[in-house]
């Protein structure tokens, strides 16, 4: 288990946290929390704003998780909570012989998803995986399991580590700093685990994740 920052070369842009802040309500919040049509597509106030695909949002991030891990071109490869699928359809790109498998809990992600990879995407829970044990040389979750409670965050982080026959990597909300803290708690749409993290760890301790691991801090 290491924490390192494998999202290095995902473009990033400056987030208008407190412009945000001053208009989010906890009907914004309610609706995101649905990620449904106005999470991906809606207005930017309920989520991404328009999620839709380009090539230089994962391409150079793909090829930092093949590098590193050293993957296999044929290597099995899961991302929980793959929302459109961009993801997956890059490692495709990069990896043609690679066998991908996407979940995510939004119906309306999975129904828009990228042609490429729409057949290896399924409905479902980051708590129940419906994949035997040991079944991916690779899983991924970015931005996911924060979303649920804390207790079904534990599951799923069990979940992942279950299906995982070589490497794991999660990116979870928190902070290092009380500002940290502060412009976390004004951003967030929809995460209800968050904690610093040191708290983290622990967390990994205590589920017996032993993946990697790297943090969303809003900056």
């Amino acid at each position: 288990m290491a924490e390192i920052n494998l999202m290095d070369l995902y473009p990033r842009s400056r987030r208008p946290i407190e412009e945000r802040s001053k208009l989010i309500t906890p009907e914004h919040r309610r609706i995101a929390r649905e990620f449904g049509a106005e999470f991906f597509d809606g207005e930017r106030l309920y989520g991404y704003g328009g999620y839709r695909y380009d090539p230089r949002f994962w391409q150079a991030t793909v090829r930092r998780f093949r590098d590193y891990y050293r993957l296999a071109d044929d290597a099995a490869i899961l991302d929980v909570g793959c929302g459109k699928g961009f993801m997956l359809h890059d490692f495709l790109e990069l990896m043609p012989g690679a066998r991908v498998a996407g979940i995510d809990i939004s119906s309306y992600a999975i129904e828009n998803a990228i042609e490429t990879v729409k057949p290896f995407l399924r409905i479902g829970d980051a708590q129940s995986l419906p994949y035997p044990d040991r079944s991916f040389d690779l899983v991924i979750s970015i931005n996911t399991v924060h979303n649920l409670p804390v207790e079904e965050c534990k599951t799923a982080l069990r979940e992942i580590q279950r299906v995982s026959r070589a490497h794991a990597f999660v990116v979870v909300d928190a902070w290092r700093t009380e500002a940290e803290r502060e412009r976390l708690l004004k951003w967030n749409l929809t995460a209800l685990t968050y904690f610093h993290v040191d708290d983290w760890k622990h967390l990994f301790d205590e589920v017996g994740y032993t993946g990697d691991y790297h943090w969303f801090v809003a900056e």
